[in-house]
């Protein structure tokens, strides 16, 4: 069996999720976003946008500065790509739609509100039918928020129903990051509409080729994560996968449980990275996975009471080479035009000089990326005085 050590896991994982493609040398277009999107296979979504909507970041991240809102025409306009049930609320190349069909379903809670209320639902459905793409603010009767933070109210629940069952789909996202719904004859292409759904196992064990491909090497528990397979489905598809040759078992060093290799995965020598990234990065969105290949202990603290948080509300780990070195809470204050550096840190055992070198150039290139005219470095942290330096 072959033996990887942790640094060759690290690279091979970096360099699946496109840290090791040259980035482009002029304007960013839809060919940079279609090869970095198939490197990561998954897009996730957030609404938090105290720096910017997460989905912009990844592609920074691999990419380096492009025009924002040419990213969103080419996911919502391109045909190309589809928000659909996948790791959380994501964006997914269209053609994997046949795979993903089989996860339609209904909520317990949404069975009970359609059977209480089936007109409702289907005059919801009516008239995103009749009258094309429809937000709830959009709805004739599209009902009161019915409680604090993910209370939906009426419009918002049947259009959800309508959404996860695959009666709707999700036409796009404003900038606002309102949802806007639409009939899935005039969202999804012709091709992909007659395509035949694929059976639950052989999408499921497609589903966890796509996770190896784009993590590179991972445990069983890291690949069924990418598309959230639970264990007791992925587990046996694995097997299956390593019978039939399409995964490799393999083991890391430092690692208790075994891993698995994609075939087509590289070994590069190195990874010349310098970037902050998402907490929804594919890197770091499942954490464990993020402790073991770089002993980087993370955690989002948005919903942590500011008293408790340790290292901020919106934190980004800072990549550079092959390693995570350090980490940033960063804020966009659009009123005056300034990234906010509200706390930096670097990890035990990093050269901080460093860091704060390759984090300020990282610094000045969000800030322009942004349209923000300067960064300004709060005096929190341990890497703030050498970061304010390096900053200038």
């Amino acid at each position: 069996m072959d033996v990887l050590s942790l640094a060759q896991a690290r690279r091979i994982a970096l360099a699946s999720q496109g840290f090791n493609d040259r980035k482009p040398a002029g304007r960013v277009d839809a060919r940079h976003f279609r090869r970095a999107l198939a490197r990561m296979t998954i897009l996730q979504l957030d609404s938090v946008n105290v720096l910017c909507r997460s989905h912009f970041l990844p592609m920074l991240a691999r990419l380096g500065p492009y025009d924002r809102d040419k990213l969103d025409q080419w996911i919502w306009r391109s045909g190309e790509n589809v928000e659909f049930l996948s790791h959380e609320a994501s964006v997914t190349s269209m053609d994997l739609v046949p795979l993903l069909v089989h996860r339609r379903r209904s909520w317990k809670g949404y069975v009970q509100f359609e059977s209480e209320h089936p007109e409702y639902v289907q005059a919801v459905l009516d008239e995103v039918t009749e009258r094309g793409p429809l937000s709830v603010s959009d709805l004739t009767d599209g009902g009161n928020r019915s409680g604090p933070w993910w209370g939906h109210s009426k419009g918002k629940t049947g259009l959800e129903i309508l959404y996860t069952t695959g009666r709707l789909s999700i036409h796009e996202r404003t900038k606002t990051f309102l949802t806007v719904y639409d009939t899935p004859e005039r969202v999804l292409r012709d091709d992909v509409l007659a395509a035949p759904p694929m059976a639950a196992d052989e999408a499921n064990k497609q589903m966890l080729l796509l996770g190896a491909r784009s993590h590179g090497v991972g445990t069983a528990t890291d690949i069924a994560d990418y598309f959230r397979l639970k264990m007791p489905v992925a587990r046996p598809l694995i097997a299956e996968l390593v019978a039939e040759g399409e995964l490799i078992e393999v083991e890391v060093e430092g690692w208790k449980d075994p891993a698995y290799l994609h075939p087509e995965a590289v070994r590069p020598r190195s990874v010349n990275a310098h970037t902050f990234l998402s907490p929804f990065d594919p890197v770091v969105w499942f954490r464990p996975r993020a402790e073991r290949l770089f002993d980087f202990h993370y955690r989002i603290e948005i919903y942590v009471p500011e008293a408790k948080r340790v290292h901020g509300y919106y934190v980004l780990p800072f990549l550079l080479g092959d390693e995570l070195v350090g980490r940033a809470d960063l804020k966009a204050d659009r009123k005056a035009s300034r990234l906010l550096v509200q706390a930096s840190f670097a990890e035990p055992g990093a050269d901080a000089e460093r860091v704060a070198s390759a984090m300020a150039e990282s610094l000045h290139e969000m800030a322009a990326f942004l349209g923000l005219d300067a960064v300004d470095v709060r005096p929190r942290g341990d890497l703030s005085s050498a970061l304010r330096s390096a900053v200038g």
